[in-house]
């Protein structure tokens, strides 16, 4: 019997981009654009957290700065200066954290964040132990695309786990996800028949699908931080070198 991939639907994937929701919205707030840039602060921290970390401040410091920046990010204060030009939610938040760690925001400002209630949880404790992955000689600038490029891949293998889930298969995801990142000649199909008790050439076929469903998903991924009508083949290819590095 052939494993079959899970149906292609997207969801949560908005009718325009997140960013583009989001940019509509910045003399007009709207429950939409709301909830786009929630989204966008729950989906991008860590990109933003390595920056201020990386930047040399320390991980309390650096929670504390991250949690203020999403709080005036979410109070739309920021938003009027996004250039839609530009097209690039990557671009808009690096500038615009960089601007305000010039600022030389501290703890101290902790009572105007709403009594200190964090708006975006996340967990730093996971954070560190990426971080410290990571390698220290690496540009701060560099960090921060490198870092936005694998969440937009974790993102996207969170969508694939997720729809081998709601197809009833998510035991078949867990056998096939580490040939996502295999060369094909390294990938053991006689092993991968075994795990999904289908035949070698039923594996193949399982494996070309979800290759290929990875890498629509992750464009996917990529146009939702972009501005409608952005350049998507120039932002695969800076990405794709931010990874290289």
């Amino acid at each position: 019997m052939t494993s079959q991939m899970p149906s292609s639907g997207s969801p949560g994937v908005f009718p325009r981009t997140r960013w583009s929701v989001v940019l509509a919205a910045r003399q007009q707030a709207s429950p939409e654009s709301a909830v786009a840039l929630e989204s966008i602060c729950r989906a991008y921290w860590y990109p933003l957290y390595a920056y201020v970390r990386r930047s040399g401040y320390s991980p309390h410091d650096a929670q504390d700065l991250t949690q203020e920046f999403f709080w005036r990010l979410l109070e739309k204060r920021w938003l009027e200066s996004a250039d839609p030009d530009k097209g690039k939610l990557r671009t808009f938040l690096v500038v615009a954290l960089k601007r305000f760690l010039a600022k030389e925001w501290r703890r101290e400002s902790a009572q105007r964040r709403g009594g200190g209630q964090a708006p975006v949880p996340f967990d730093t404790a996971f954070a560190e132990s990426r971080l410290a992955a990571d390698p220290a000689s690496v540009a701060t600038d560099e960090t921060f695309d490198q870092q936005w490029a694998l969440t937009l891949l974790d993102l996207t293998v969170n969508r694939l786990r997720a729809e081998f889930k709601a197809a009833g298969k998510p035991g078949h995801f867990e056998i096939l996800k580490d040939c996502l990142t295999a060369e094909r000649g390294a990938i053991d199909y006689a092993a991968v028949a075994r795990g999904l008790e289908v035949n070698e050439a039923a594996a193949r076929v399982a494996v070309h699908r979800l290759r290929k469903r990875f890498r629509t998903v992750y464009r996917e991924e990529i146009t939702q931080t972009l501005a409608d009508g952005a350049d998507l083949e120039a932002e695969v290819r800076h990405l794709a070198a931010a990874l290289a590095r």
